[in-house]
């Protein structure tokens, strides 16, 4: 039943025996964004352009019964819609003519001085940062035509790049040199600057607590020595050698918290607030080889080689007087964990286990196991001195050592969930993904990670569907409406169609940006430890 094939254009059609006469027409016309238009595929053999039909066939089909018998149906014109295309641009792999840079880049990449960025075009831009609202930008096209200008050639501009790259790495290689000679030159004319915030975190709150307990352990190390020296027993010297592990690492808690203060830099945007995390990490580890590996060793040679123990009075002065100041030391901790976890609105066995704070953290433990050891040491040289048994002071000095086993185990296990990023409680970052569903800007969130960054310090990534209707009606009620009328009402050219679109489409990307700002700040101070939002556009 195929009898005649037409063609249109690059088109075949085999059309059957029943479809007789068809008018057909088609064209489609591309335009580019000078206005101009192509016409493609049409084919005009009977005067097309004059308003008559652009192709017909007449076909028949000769019947098996009466042959030269035709049969035809009644014409059924098949029309298709001009079809308006504006020609796709073709920007290549790498297209920067219309990116935006700043004037500290400018001046560092393109080795240029200010005043050659006075000459350029001054773009005003929403900040990133939240103390500013706008910030002045370049072209990156202007800087690079004005770097060609100032150097002369690609190769003249590469070398003085090269340049200052090697006396950048010159001046960090003496770098400690002019630290040195900052530090002489403050000295011989006076720091009238006032103290430090670093010093003053050792004042108050953990710091304080660290220094109260080196001091203390101190204290207790040098009369713990001295006892073991003249009384030999292996629970003492298991005593001696606890305070000074608990000294050296509350030093190294001490450093921690010193260099977690320090400002963030381009090596670390994020700052060291895990220093303290890994101090107290190290700390755990000290606890475990120095305290608990040489109380054991202590203990197992004791039991293996036992030797009579001397007087014991004056080591049980010592372990009474240990008892009282690691049990000062005990309630000062408590005391700062109990304030911190009430601010925080935690219960003291939450605050504790999330390592909220690491240092004090690592001096209530250590201090607690101090106070259970005192009484460990305490009754297992009472029995050596009732029964004369050597064996109850060696058994003491293994449980010594196991006690500081058990606590720097759980030391280390606590900081290292802190540095691996842990999430955050499940209510809180209901709380957070209910704030932002609850934005009429926001469609839906996808993908939430909400990570602790340690010292209650939170960042939040989502990525969020918003809505573009309410996000151009925000951008369309600070406009003026009859104005934006008059505007579409002069679009007459295909040239002018893609000026206005380009014009307020960047306009309205702009208004998402603001949204996605107000989001942010939202969410800050809302949530106070949330410290860092990425939000990320669907």
């Amino acid at each position: 039943g195929w009898q005649v094939s037409m063609k249109s254009g690059s088109l075949s059609y085999i059309l059957p025996w029943n479809r007789l006469p068809v008018q057909l027409m088609s064209q489609v016309r591309v335009y580019t964004s000078n206005g101009q238009k192509k016409d493609l595929g049409s084919e005009d053999t009977n005067g097309s352009a004059r308003g008559e039909p652009l192709h017909k066939v007449e076909t028949g089909r000769q019947d098996t019964t009466s042959a030269g018998q035709k049969q035809s149906s009644p014409k059924q014109p098949i029309q298709l819609k001009v079809k308006a295309v504006l020609k796709k641009r073709e920007y290549g792999p790498k297209y920067t003519q219309n990116n935006f840079i700043t004037g500290v880049r400018a001046i560092n990449e393109f080795c240029l001085k200010s005043s050659d960025l006075d000459q350029l075009r001054k773009i005003k831009r929403r900040s990133p940062h939240d103390d500013t609202e706008t910030f002045t930008v370049y072209l990156r096209s202007d800087v690079e035509a004005k770097s060609l200008e100032v150097w002369g050639s690609p190769e003249a501009l590469a070398r003085e790049r090269k340049r200052r790259k090697e006396a950048e790495i010159k001046y960090r290689e003496n770098l400690f040199r002019n630290q040195r000679l900052l530090w002489e030159y403050k000295e011989f004319f006076g720091n009238t600057k006032p103290r430090s915030s670093t010093a003053a975190m050792f004042f108050k709150g953990p710091g304080k607590v660290v220094m109260v307990a080196i001091c203390i352990n101190g204290l207790n190390f040098f009369f713990k020595l001295l006892a073991w020296v003249y009384t030999g027993s292996a629970s003492m010297f298991s005593e001696a050698i606890h305070s000074l592990a608990d000294t050296c690492n509350q030093a190294l808690l001490a450093l921690g918290i010193s260099q977690s203060a320090r400002t963030p830099d381009p090596s670390h945007p994020y700052g060291f607030t895990n220093m303290r995390y890994i101090a107290s990490l190290i700390s755990g580890v000290g606890i475990f080889m120095m305290g608990a590996g040489l109380s054991w060793y202590h203990g197992i040679m004791g039991l293996l080689h036992p030797h009579p123990v001397e007087s014991l009075l004056w080591a049980y002065c010592i372990l009474a007087g240990s008892l009282v100041s690691e049990g000062a030391t005990l309630l000062v901790a408590i005391n700062e964990i109990r304030r911190s976890a009430r601010a925080k609105g935690l219960s003291f066995y939450q605050y504790v286990v999330q390592s909220r704070d690491p240092s004090t953290n690592v001096v209530l433990l250590e201090d607690a196991a101090a106070v259970l050891s005192v009484a460990v040491a305490a009754t297992c040289m009472g029995l050596t001195s009732l029964t004369g048994n050597p064996y109850y002071d060696s058994v003491g000095s293994l449980g010594v050592g196991t006690l500081l086993g058990t606590v720097s185990a759980f030391l280390i296990y606590t900081n290292t969930e802190a540095l691996l990023g842990r999430s955050i409680e499940p209510e809180q970052l209901q709380r957070l993904t209910e704030l932002l569903e609850s934005d009429p800007v926001v469609r839906a969130i996808h993908d939430v990670k909400a990570t602790d960054m340690g010292m209650s310090k939170v960042r939040f990534k989502a990525e969020v569907d918003f809505d573009g209707r309410v996000v151009t009606r925000s951008y369309l009620e600070k406009q003026d409406i009859e104005q934006l009328l008059q505007e579409i009402q002069q679009v007459k050219t295909l040239e002018e169609l893609e000026a206005f679109m380009l014009k307020h489409g960047e306009n309205i990307i702009d208004t998402l940006g603001a949204e996605v700002d107000r989001l942010e700040k939202d969410l800050k101070q809302r949530n106070p430890d949330v410290r860092h939002v990425d939000l990320e556009i669907l």
